[in-house]
């Protein structure tokens, strides 16, 4: 599963025992995955926009987690406490923490990390649909376009990638001819 990682647009506000978010996170924002480094090639990425849209509009249950861990979920769309829409310009989730689920530890610890500032970026773990990327060349670097994908769960994260909606722990191979070329380079030089 791949992630990515937004970090200027996690808003948190409590009423009444409930904490609720909002955040966003861009599309159609190029990002850095790897700096050229001696022979090797920058790697760049862009999510397209409304790539996530078949499985968002399916209406299949997606998760809101702490760190990206199954075992520390904030809401769910099965548990009418997260909603996710999109437009040309971003996804946006919204979702709702009970007073109940506040008293949790690894909820408390979410709470209090992003209450200090610690825990303020947004990532998506998805994964890319056959036939939903393209990968090009572009100078000196690899670009690759993400441009459908399946919306797994989306997490609070301490530390995104970068600023507006960088992919990170990326495992994904370049195809076509790009392949070929990258074949001969020493193994720390190819992708993961």
């Amino acid at each position: 599963m791949l992630w990515g990682a937004h970090s200027d647009g996690l808003e948190l506000r409590t009423v009444g025992g409930e904490t609720r978010l909002r955040a966003t996170f861009p599309y159609g924002q190029a990002t850095v995955l790897a700096e050229a480094m001696g022979r090797g090639r920058a790697r760049h990425e862009v999510i397209a926009t409304r790539a996530f849209a078949d499985r968002i509009g399916s209406g299949e249950d997606i998760h809101f987690l702490a760190g990206h861990d199954f075992n520390k979920p904030l809401a769910s769309r099965s548990a009418g406490t997260l909603s996710l829409t999109e437009s040309d310009s971003a996804l946006t989730m919204e979702a709702t923490i009970s007073a109940d689920m506040a008293g949790v530890s690894y909820v408390r610890d979410f709470l209090s990390a992003h209450a200090a500032g610690l825990v303020r970026g947004l990532s998506p773990g998805f994964r890319v649909r056959p036939g939903g990327e393209t990968v090009e060349e572009r100078g000196n670097a690899i670009l690759r376009t993400i441009r459908s994908a399946d919306l797994i769960e989306i997490s609070a994260v301490t530390r995104p990638a970068y600023p507006d909606a960088q992919i990170e722990a990326r495992n994904w191979q370049p195809i076509g001819e790009i392949v070929g070329r990258m074949a001969h380079r020493p193994a720390a030089l190819r992708w993961r």
